[in-house]
């Protein structure tokens, strides 16, 4: 439904045999004039899952997606071609390629299996949950009309997406950016898929370091830790080095109860001065 807003209609696809899978990317979930990764990875993600759900596995989701990008598409017409390459007792192996015309925009390699459920872990260390509350604070404006970000992220016409923008200023004093923000998307509660695409929500982290514009994806590598819970997903980016060509981008998203729900890293270009 390519006018439609909603997340779940921006990642319909439709089996038409041997593999392959029709669907559209969006224009309501792009960043500037392009597809958004995060949401191209997401329909990876589900053309995977659809394929492996032909073997009966409910309970398989895409527990870890490692994604590269190939070309930036426009909205339009699109197809995922999946390969299975392995079907085991816990683990599958799904190879995905999400093409449009005869170009291939994302090849990803998705590993299916059960999440982990809502049980206390052996060990965490999350550094969300004390800093970040479940809910946007008050005054945390949307992205829309009127705000600084809404003529580039237009993601927002089909989620709510509040950043923390005093999180984007330079630092001072020489340490890595931490940026914020809460997400949900609108009308639907989030699922698994929508978790991943805010694997890749955030403004590039080297607004940090005063380079701002586009930062292309390279690489992408998401892991899906658990099923989110009704309610915000909190996301906190930062990185590890931002070098002259070449940065890294860590995410981790948190559900509204607490939970680890993705954590994702990707390899993306500086953008010049």
């Amino acid at each position: 439904m390519p006018g439609s807003t909603l997340f779940t209609d921006a990642m319909a696809l439709t089996p038409a045999g041997d593999g392959r899978y029709d669907g559209e990317l969006n224009e309501h979930w792009t960043i500037g004039p392009k597809v958004h990764g995060g949401a191209m990875l997401a329909l990876c993600a589900k053309a995977a899952r659809l394929e492996y759900l032909n073997f009966d596995d409910e309970n398989a989701w895409p527990i870890a997606i490692s994604g590269n990008f190939l070309w930036a598409p426009d909205p339009g017409p699109m197809y995922a071609l999946t390969t299975v390459r392995k079907r085991g007792r816990r683990v599958g192996l799904i190879d995905v390629e999400l093409k449009q015309g005869d170009r291939t925009a994302v090849r990803a390699a998705v590993t299916m299996g059960e999440p982990e459920h809502h049980v206390p872990p052996l060990l965490s260390v999350n550094p969300v949950v004390p800093l970040m509350t479940p809910e946007p604070p008050p005054g945390l404006e949307p992205i829309g009309p009127g705000h600084p970000m809404a003529d580039i992220v237009h993601l927002a016409h089909g989620c709510d997406i509040r950043p923390s923008l005093t999180t984007m200023q330079p630092r001072t004093d020489g340490g890595p950016p931490i940026i914020e923000y809460w997400v949900r998307p609108k009308g639907v509660a989030p699922d698994p898929l929508f978790a991943l695409l805010c694997g890749d929500v955030s403004a590039p982290v080297t607004f940090g370091v005063n380079r701002f514009g586009w930062a292309p994806t390279v690489q992408l590598t998401a892991f899906l830790r658990t099923l989110p819970a009704d309610g915000w997903l909190r996301v906190m980016c930062t990185t590890v080095q931002i070098g002259q060509d070449w940065f890294d981008e860590d995410h981790i998203v948190v559900d509204c109860e607490g939970h680890i729900v993705v954590q994702s890293r990707q390899l993306a270009m500086v953008p010049p001065q």
